[in-house]
């Protein structure tokens, strides 16, 4: 398969401090380069075995850009599956509970009834919030049920038509279907489904999944499935619910986490994490494999396998160990807080910070990074920042010198740490600089006589087509800027980066086995845009 390619970062090590007495050659020597971003119809026109430039924007994506204090990237859905348990519906809300940090917009879970039909509950929100009334989780009463949190990419309004799990009904009876990814075909599928007279309810790229099992000649439903999922490209771990059974699919190059988990009364579970499964006493066994279709009859409780395609280049997706899943989490059959820490040692590596006093993190996804760093360069560890989790959105306030006071409220420096020292701040990544900048300002403010950024991961020059809410790559700041120029923004002393060599050497034999796109513009799966319509195609 063709390769998406755009010139990328050097993989030397990317550090800039402005007071480098050969500051101005660091900067030529290690400027980002990379080529505007290319059109669709460019795109059209460079399409080649050898690969081809991404176009900025070609599917609907759409960033939040609904809390101005947090620019890291989101990733879009979380899953959980239970079957062979009576309370099936209410561990799948404690599982959600745990995953809220896949998907804050919104939130649903569809059971099997004891009459074998099943019922949905679904809502826009925090999963407490959708499920705070006893009387919905009651409703969801069987011994099988299926749940999904959810941000937006394709479909990217909020809007409760679009949160999952989708329910639907057809010749053969019920199915109900949730999904963590994006699909790069889903235009195009859309377009050819809605030429045959396909009616879709939804703008979420999921909807495209029923209709081709519905649609699909092969029998029984595994093998409708197993033929709607082969025509789809890009990122899907998918669960399907039926009135007696459960299917957990992964695609072939296993971008999304979905693992496979079993509680002592027999019950599987399956999950986009494993932290769901420690929450509701389940004990993880593996992973569903990239193109596996797992299958469990709930009436004998019998787990069988099928293979969706013959073997592609596995391609998951290094963000889930960077930032998205949580530290207590197994990832990609890796301890995700062990990752972090690796990274933050090879960053003191790459580029210490001579001089400095102590390193904190910035909470909370960089502190096992931080907490590498300071045992490489032995340097102190401190929290030298707090998170308020409790502050609300930042972008309801009237002016922007208010939203600079909320920021405060959501990060607030410890002064007695940071107060006359040179300080070194540790993030996971930095996308838009809007959050790095203002911590910067933060830690000046509070008397911090030097603020050094360490960011322990490679510079974020692409967009994600594979089921994370990046910004277009115009608003991406290290594809706008060279490394001074990023470090002149947010206004570091001096401003480093984890080089991508350096986080291939962690990952070593395995690295290859990584989706890096956002780093690389090297994109595994090439999106598929619909055909240009017809006059034919207008409705009279």
């Amino acid at each position: 398969m063709g390769m998406a390619t755009a010139a990328a970062p050097s993989t030397s090590r990317l550090l800039y401090h402005h007071n480098h007495p050969n500051g101005s050659r660091l900067q030529q020597q290690q400027r980002l380069r990379y080529s505007p971003n290319p059109s669709p119809l460019a795109l059209r026109r460079s399409l080649s075995p050898a690969g081809a430039l991404l176009p900025d924007r070609v599917t609907p994506f759409s960033y939040g850009v609904d809390d101005e204090s947090d620019d890291h990237p989101r990733e879009e859905c979380g899953l959980v599956g239970v079957v062979g348990d009576p309370d099936a519906a209410s561990l799948c809300y404690l599982g959600l509970q745990k995953l809220q940090h896949r998907g804050e917009e919104g939130a649903g879970i569809v059971s099997v009834g004891g009459d074998g039909k099943l019922n949905s509950v679904t809502g826009l929100g925090l999963v407490a919030d959708v499920f705070g009334d006893p009387d919905r989780l009651a409703s969801l009463a069987g011994p099988a049920a299926i749940g999904h949190v959810r941000y937006s990419t394709a479909g990217a309004v909020a809007s409760l038509r679009n949160v999952q799990p989708f329910l639907a009904g057809y010749r053969f009876g019920q199915v109900a279907v949730a999904h963590n990814g994006n699909l790069v075909n889903y235009q195009a599928l859309r377009s050819k489904l809605e030429a045959r007279g396909s009616i879709f309810n939804t703008t979420s790229d999921t909807e495209v999944v029923l209709h081709l099992i519905s649609t699909s000649l092969a029998r029984p439903l595994l093998a409708r499935i197993c033929d709607a999922c082969e025509r789809l490209a890009g990122a899907y771990s998918l669960l399907f619910l039926t009135a007696d059974k459960m299917f957990a699919v992964r695609d072939p190059h296993g971008f999304r986490p979905l693992v496979l988990g079993r509680r002592r009364d027999g019950a599987v579970v399956f999950a986009s994490e494993t932290c769901a499964l420690d929450l509701i006493d389940a004990t993880y066994e593996r992973e569903v494999e990239p193109g596996e279709v797992v299958m469990v009859d709930r009436r004998d409780m019998s787990v069988s396998s099928a293979c969706l395609v013959a073997r592609v280049p596995r391609r998951a997706c290094v963000f889930e160990h960077i930032y998205f899943s949580l530290p207590n989490s197994v990832v990609f059959s890796h301890d995700v807080h062990e990752r972090r820490t690796a990274f933050g040692r090879a960053l003191a590596e790459e580029s210490p910070a001579p001089g400095a006093d102590v390193v904190i993190p910035v909470p909370d996804s960089g502190f096992y990074a931080a907490l590498g760093f300071s045992r490489e360069s032995g340097l102190e560890f401190q929290q030298g920042l707090i998170r308020w989790h409790y502050s609300g959105r930042s972008f309801i306030q009237p002016t922007q010198a208010i939203r600079d006071l909320a920021v405060k409220l959501k990060l607030a420096p410890v002064h007695g740490v940071i107060r006359g020292k040179s300080v070194v701040v540790v993030d996971d990544s930095l996308v838009r600089g809007t959050t790095s900048s203002k911590i910067v300002r933060l830690l000046r403010d509070a008397g911090a006589r030097e603020v050094h950024m360490r960011i322990a991961s490679p510079p974020v020059v692409g967009s994600c087509l594979y089921g994370i809410d990046t910004p277009s790559d115009g608003e991406l700041i290290s594809n706008r800027m060279d490394l001074e120029g990023v470090r002149r923004e947010i206004g570091s002393d001096s401003l480093a980066f984890l080089s991508l060599d350096k986080l291939h050497s962690i990952y070593g034999d395995e690295a290859g086995d990584y989706c890096d796109a956002c780093f690389s513009r090297k994109y595994p799966v090439l999106p598929t845009l619909p055909e240009p319509a017809t006059e034919f195609d207008e409705e009279d």
